[in-house]
């Protein structure tokens, strides 16, 4: 049986990851593929239970470091237990974030090196990276006014930060799909999800092909 395919959405809040990480899963299973959808920090047991840790808004607060450990014992877990099974045994894994959210986040965002935390994630997933990462892209007008519709003017802990450190976090996100061209690839999610949904597909077309 040949090895699944593991695609992963990254982007910024109210880019629109968790939606079109949906309307795909549905598409590939439209297709006849075995398709685990899952997020990331989450996914298994341990990883939910770190992800209340790491984003509940009454909870306790986090330095970068401690949340890029944090945010690496949930991956490890969730690559163990969950990601890795599945590509071994042929399905496709799609990915509500993975490591680029923490070099973006704890790295651009939180001022951690990309080396100490790509370190970390070899230690604790084995330096696992997608197939295909999916940076999802929207002006930010759009973004305000999805985030308005979405979380009521409500955040998480991490969510709700100053939006210079959104910034920052934009920034690291186009940084790293530049130097990693061969991993990624940027789509505008500005306008409908199903014209997104649609570019998507299009991106997607080379990797279906050897699927066949």
């Amino acid at each position: 049986m040949s090895r699944g395919r593991f695609i992963v959405f990254e982007g910024g809040e109210g880019a629109g990851k968790s939606t079109q990480a949906r309307l795909l899963a549905d598409a590939l299973r439209d297709r006849g593929l075995e398709v685990v959808l899952t997020r990331e920090p989450g996914g298994t047991e341990g990883a939910e239970a770190i992800r209340r840790l790491l984003l509940d808004p009454a909870g306790p607060g986090w330095e970068p470091e401690a949340e890029a450990l944090l945010f690496a014992a949930a991956r490890s877990d969730h690559v163990a237990r969950l990601i890795r099974p599945a590509l071994e045994r042929g399905a496709w894994v799609i990915c509500d974030r993975f490591i680029d959210s923490t070099r973006a986040y704890q790295g651009g965002g939180g001022g951690l090196s990309d080396e100490d935390i790509l370190e970390l994630h070899r230690i604790g997933s084995g330096g696992l990276l997608p197939d295909l990462t999916i940076l999802l892209e929207a002006v930010a007008d759009e973004i305000a006014a999805r985030l308005a519709r979405r979380d009521g003017g409500e955040s998480d802990r991490i969510g709700g930060r100053e939006a210079q450190f959104h910034e920052r976090v934009g920034q690291a996100f186009r940084r790293i799909a530049r130097a990693e061209p061969a991993r990624f690839v940027r789509i505008d999610g500005s306008g409908s999800a199903e014209a997104t949904h649609r570019a998507l597909l299009d991106a997607l077309a080379p990797l279906l092909a050897d699927s066949r």
